[in-house]
């Protein structure tokens, strides 16, 4: 990313871009709150600007984005959200995690939010509904809770017979509880479910020695920004462990994770950028419904599967829609 200055805070890490005058005009701002990884937030951004490209807003020329990052420490987000109202930004866009939005909500009654997150935001108590969200927030919800049956049907697939299956959470997310129950509903599938628990990047390697020692026949990662930060740490771990694992989005098969049966989270970025630029034209987030995806994507890396030995069922081959050598 050109003109690039990254600050160091107390509250976590920032990059942004300086106001330029346009005309005697001020440049709009969107700044932007994110807990996961500098790259994983790259992708975002690219499909982000995409989206305010299309309602006429280009960063450089007449806007300005600004940027707050707290990585692996989702507890300075409050901190985070706040330091962006006192530099009155004009919307603040939630690059993911329900926790993330919780956060920009509680900072902000009147600051417009756009959020992108796996959860279910009425739920959560992010809106009154999906329809008329209500207050000062809307955006994409990208329906996580409403897949993990399907993850778990194509783990039964995979797994060896007899062996059990896993689930990887982070249980510092906002969602936990509901997807600890939605697992135990959906795992009625005559195996044992496996369910173990991280809050940190460094606890990654004990709880994959313990996936090793239950013996799980396939592994299910849900949708978390921390997981999604650590793309790479996970998916080589997984694979030395000779693990088949199915993850949230196609980024981690295009890395050599085995198998993604997710949303396109580029095309949820990408309408997040259009609602972000409706509101700077001076639409109200109350009369924006909340969005959700329409396709949902099961993507298997073939060179992964080869090198794990997992053999992939013919039905679950039949039902990919792609296949990555």
């Amino acid at each position: 990313m050109r003109r690039r200055e990254f600050v160091k805070t107390i509250a976590g890490s920032a990059f942004a871009w300086p106001l330029r005058a346009h005309g005697q005009q001020r440049v709009p701002v969107v700044g932007v709150l994110a807990v996961s990884s500098e790259s994983a937030l790259a992708m975002r951004l690219v499909a982000l600007r995409q989206g305010l490209a299309g309602e006429g807003y280009k960063e450089g020329q007449n806007l300005t984005i600004d940027c707050l990052i707290a990585g692996d420490h989702p507890e300075r987000l409050p901190d985070l959200a706040a330091n962006l109202v006192q530099r009155h930004v004009d919307v603040i866009v939630v690059a993911g995690g329900t926790n993330t939005a919780l956060a920009a909500k509680a900072a902000s009654t009147t600051i417009p939010i756009v959020f992108s997150i796996g959860g279910d935001p009425v739920k959560a108590g992010l809106v009154t509904s999906f329809n008329r969200p209500g207050g000062n927030i809307t955006g994409i919800a990208q329906s996580s809770e409403l897949l993990i049956t399907k993850r778990l049907e194509a783990a039964n697939e995979l797994a060896s017979r007899n062996s059990s299956i896993g689930a990887l959470l982070n249980s510092t997310n906002a969602n936990l509880q509901l997807r600890v129950s939605d697992l135990q509903a959906a795992a009625a599938l005559g195996r044992t479910l496996s369910i173990k628990y991280v809050a940190r990047e460094q606890q990654f390697d004990s709880v994959f020695a313990a996936f090793v020692d239950d013996r799980i026949g396939a592994l299910v990662v849900m949708d978390d920004p921390l997981f999604d930060g650590n793309a790479e740490r996970l998916v080589r771990l997984a694979n030395n462990r000779a693990l088949p694992t199915i993850y949230q989005y196609r980024h981690f098969v295009e890395i050599g994770g085995l198998m993604s049966y997710g949303p396109d989270i580029a095309d949820g970025y990408r309408q997040v950028g259009l609602y972000t630029g409706r509101i700077l034209k001076g639409e109200k987030p109350a009369n924006l419904p909340v969005l959700q995806p329409t396709k949902f994507e099961l993507i298997i890396n073939l060179k992964t599967a080869r090198m794990l030995n997992v053999d992939i069922p013919p039905q679950l081959a039949a039902r990919a829609d792609e296949q990555i050598e």
